[in-house]
């Protein structure tokens, strides 16, 4: 089964890190991603750009376009990884390895919808 572990932190402390130190975060992601791969249960992995770059769609009698994120929150999603595991915790053993803190990892269960391939 197919497990989204989904990444939030603080964009403004993450933001504030020094090079090095995201560095470091980094390659502790790629060793484990790494892991992953080696196994064959990595799937799409994405770092998103930070909420300022974000549009929001709303929908509504009018939709509306607004810039920045779609909600005042105190963490941010700041990216995710697809992986393929046995069960639940499995995924959360994952997670484990890659939350930075005082950040969080959702852990969800993927459902097919639509593989990229021609439209259905």
């Amino acid at each position: 089964m197919q497990y989204a572990i989904i990444c939030y932190n603080q964009e403004a402390a993450v933001g504030t890190w020094s090079k090095e130190k995201d560095d470091a975060v980094m390659a502790r992601h790629q060793l484990v991603m790494q892991g992953l791969a080696a196994r064959g249960k990595l799937g799409p992995v994405a770092r998103l750009q930070p909420t300022t770059t974000a549009t929001t769609i709303r929908s509504g009698n009018t939709k509306a376009i607004f810039d920045g994120p779609f909600a005042e929150t105190k963490e941010q999603l700041l990216g995710f990884y697809i992986v393929d595991c046995e069960n639940a915790e499995e995924a959360a053993a994952i997670a484990g390895q890659l939350v930075e803190p005082p950040g969080s990892m959702e852990i969800r269960p993927v459902r097919d919808f639509f593989d990229g391939g021609s439209a259905p």
